[in-house]
């Protein structure tokens, strides 16, 4: 398991630094974590550090959004299922495609689309401290 601390909004490039190094190859990450712990904030730096140059927001609405590293070219994936209700929404869309397509996928609320999620899925739970930093751990 690893631990990373986010100090603050100034530090969070140096926290998804740190999370890329140990990414590995895996490809597949659930975040999870209250609404406002952050994982759309870590997300959108873990996609800056890894070369993406686009605008990077929440796909809340559209589901998915995909992007593209501008350093090596690999497409990235995130996810946001807050608003899935039903399985099969997400199934409708193609998500078990992306999961195993060997492309880096970032999903937000995995919770919501459980049964689809691969074997290997890493999990990365985000808990905003008492203080106002994030831990984030990654098992």
């Amino acid at each position: 398991m690893q631990t990373i601390q986010i100090k603050s909004l100034d530090t969070i490039r140096e926290a998804a630094k740190e999370f890329v190094a140990g990414m590995d190859d895996r490809t597949v990450f659930a975040f999870r974590g209250v609404m406002g712990a952050g994982k759309t904030t870590f997300i959108k730096a873990i996609c800056e550090e890894l070369g993406v140059e686009d605008v990077i927001n929440s796909p809340t609405f559209a589901i998915i959004n995909e992007y593209r590293s501008a350093t090596t070219g690999e497409l990235i994936y995130h996810f946001d299922f807050y608003r899935i209700n039903k399985l099969s929404e997400a199934e409708d869309i193609g998500t078990e495609d992306y999961f195993y397509s060997g492309a880096l996928c970032f999903i937000e609320w995995p919770e919501k689309v459980e049964d689809l999620l691969p074997g290997d899925v890493v999990e990365v739970n985000i808990v905003e401290n008492a203080d106002g930093t994030r831990t984030v751990t990654v098992d």
